[in-house]
């Protein structure tokens, strides 16, 4: 059993079973989440449950955060009760959520101020990859630190790996969504367009499944369309705020810029489904 101690802040479709690898891994958590409730499975598995950030942070050793977007973390750190009214100095702080570049340079910069290290270590994959660990992981930060805690990092993920200084996790999450809208859009025209054409959607993925342009990727969310099943994975307003943050950093080519506005234009009908639900929007 580990002797690091672990905070976990965020206990969304992500953040359980993330921490749940933790927790099967030996290391002792203590968990944290806005909304109560969520952490009596994690409850049930041994966790201990803080009433706080400012209390995650006073009985961990390393804190990984695991929320929706920049005023999300804003919250974490700065409210009242947040972690920047605990004691920070030695600790790590990973912040696994997909946020902007900027928000963690904040962060760090304060973070630093504090003797703590910040890392940004957002992650690639869904509920799936979180629930068997098979997560890939981008990390942007000090590299000692990075190499500090990576154990743990790869109790989470299949490759955990340092990019760059601060901002450049995040950096390096946003291009790999923005290949993920772009993937997702082409195969929903892909399938529209041969439809059009008397071509049946199951025999054209086969097809494709087939083809050196076959992934997992296209198995997984082809069969989410054949089966007619749009439950969120990765809810189609999240690509929609990637996208956005994507396009603050400067990403203004062809493709990128036509995702953007179809991912808007369908936001407000199928903002809460799977972002292949953009197939329901084009149709």
């Amino acid at each position: 059993m580990s002797t690091t101690k672990i905070g976990w802040i965020g206990l969304g479709n992500m953040g359980i079973p993330m921490a749940e690898q933790l927790i099967k891994a030996e290391y002792p958590v203590t968990v944290y989440n806005r909304s109560e409730g969520k952490a009596s499975q994690l409850m049930e598995m041994g966790a201990r449950v803080a009433d706080s950030p400012q209390g995650l942070a006073s009985e961990t050793d390393v804190i990984i955060i695991m929320v929706a977007d920049d005023q999300a973390i804003e919250a974490v750190f700065e409210a009242e009760n947040g972690l920047l009214k605990a004691a920070l100095k030695g600790k790590i702080i990973i912040n696994m959520s997909t946020v902007s570049p900027a928000i963690s340079k904040k962060m760090a910069a304060i973070c630093a101020a504090q003797n703590a290290h910040y890392l940004d270590a957002p992650v690639s994959g869904s509920v799936k990859q979180a629930e068997t660990g098979q997560l890939v992981i981008m990390v942007g930060g000090d590299q000692s630190a990075f190499e500090e805690v990576k154990p743990i990092l790869d109790r989470l993920g299949k490759l955990s790996k340092w990019v760059g200084e601060t901002g450049a996790g995040n950096q390096a999450k946003l291009a790999i969504n923005s290949l993920l809208a772009l993937y997702t859009q082409g195969l929903a025209e892909t399938i529209l367009f041969a439809n059009e054409k008397g071509i049946k959607s199951a025999d054209l993925l086969d097809l494709i499944g087939n083809a050196a342009i076959g992934n997992v990727f296209t198995k997984i969310k082809g069969e989410a369309i054949l089966n007619d099943q749009y439950k969120a994975a990765f809810a189609l307003k999240h690509i929609v705020k990637d996208l956005r943050l994507a396009k603050d950093e400067g990403i203004s080519t062809p493709l990128a810029k036509t995702a953007l506005k179809t991912f808007e234009d369908a936001e407000s009908t199928y903002g809460e489904e799977d972002l292949v639900a953009i197939f329901k929007a084009l149709k």
